[in-house]
């Protein structure tokens, strides 16, 4: 997804050789040191500093802390406590088994995944660099969900300045729901509003309203 400039960190200290020096063994044998020196550390180091932490779609946890504060945005979510809810218990304060619920009786932080967090810091980015037209977020929203197996998705605009709608062809998964109920992530035009909705899916049945056997599935 990321388009990244190719990056060449080796660095060869035998080009600084030349051919009167062919017969200084010692020259020769420190240069070649030096040539280890670099390969096994300075282009090894940097190879790996463009993998964990400059390449979006390899970063990994620490990398993507670092983008998620370029970024400014917070890789966990504080959920405050359920305050008034009548939480499963026994006591004389408490709900028992058969009229009760669970609840958060106090403040909980709750972390990202590594996949979380890499699907916050791309919606962010795209979020602040795009221009926030349907072509551009379309493209975007195929190599985001599409392109990873989570389905199609793509949104619409009445341009009428009220709310732009995000459909989605399936249900999204947990760790994407979790994203969608506690970031504002994503991309729209400034100044308008947001919804989206699970495309329905054509189900089995019969009837002039319905698909039969060999044209249907069965859908949710």
């Amino acid at each position: 997804m990321s388009r990244i400039q190719a990056f060449d960190s080796s660095v060869d200290v035998l080009k600084a050789l030349l051919w009167e020096h062919d017969g200084a063994d010692k020259l020769v044998k420190l240069a070649t040191l030096k040539q280890q020196w670099y390969t096994n550390n300075y282009s090894e180091f940097w190879n790996n500093w463009v993998r964990d932490v400059f390449n979006i779609d390899t970063a990994n946890q620490f990398g993507l802390a670092v983008w998620g504060r370029i970024l400014d945005v917070n890789m966990q979510v504080t959920s405050a406590p359920d305050v008034g809810k009548e939480a499963f218990g026994f006591g004389a304060a408490n709900k028992n088994f058969e009229n009760g619920n669970f609840a958060n009786k106090s403040s909980n932080t709750i972390g990202l995944t590594v996949d979380q967090q890499r699907m916050v810091i791309r919606l962010r980015y795209f979020k602040l660099t795009a221009r926030g037209t349907v072509p551009e977020t379309n493209r975007f929203l195929k190599q985001m969900f599409t392109d990873e197996g989570m389905g199609r998705v793509f949104i619409t605009d009445p341009y009428d300045m009220s709310y732009v709608t995000y459909f989605f062809e399936q249900a999204p998964n947990s760790q994407v729901q979790f994203i969608l109920d506690n970031y504002d992530l994503l991309p729209r035009p400034a100044g308008v509003g947001i919804k989206y909705q699970v495309q329905p899916r054509p189900s089995f049945g019969f009837g002039a309203e319905h698909l039969n056997f060999e044209r249907g599935n069965f859908g949710a």
